[in-house]
């Protein structure tokens, strides 16, 4: 539109907005170290679950070759999988067999169980809390509680200290 005299009209002033904050989104961590080889462990783990196939097998067939520690933490679990999961049915809540366990579940079970039965090195606390916050990133809503639960008492019985 223009003015009666063919001229086009001066734009609105602009109005200062005083600045607000903005919240960045929440982005998760990068995760490095051991912290990263427990969360590759568990995708690894889990796809073994899932396919039903071996860890070896699982191992072989990935782009990205893991790390160390990851595959450490996969074959370990392989290896001692009678003992890890007699102590995981021991401990568990009345009624919760392996199978009726959420393989996400399960499978964090194992990897921490691994770890505080044959690696002594790596502290209680780190176990468990690494465990729980893989939980709440990736597991059901109740699924850090039952995690965390599991594995304190499993870290009571293998590790009284």
């Amino acid at each position: 539109m223009s003015d009666p005299d063919g001229t086009a009209p001066e734009p609105p002033p602009i109005e200062e907005v005083p600045d607000e904050p903005t919240v960045a989104p929440r982005v998760r961590p990068v995760l490095g170290g051991r912290a990263a080889a427990r969360e590759r462990a568990l995708h690894l783990l889990y796809e073994t679950a899932m396919k039903d196939r071996g860890a070896s097998e699982v191992l072989a067939g990935q782009v990205l070759a893991a790390d160390h520690y990851a595959e450490e933490l996969v074959g370990g679990v392989e290896a001692h999988r009678e003992e890890i999961d007699g102590l995981i049915s021991e401990l568990a809540p009345k009624g919760w067999t392996l199978q009726r366990m959420a393989t996400l579940d399960r499978t964090l079970l194992q990897i921490g169980c691994f770890e505080l039965l044959h690696r002594p090195e790596v502290p209680t606390g780190v176990v468990l809390a690494e465990a729980v916050e893989l939980a709440e990133t990736y597991g059901a809503d109740d699924s850090p509680r039952f995690v965390n639960g599991l594995l304190a008492a499993a870290a009571r019985q293998v590790r009284p200290d």
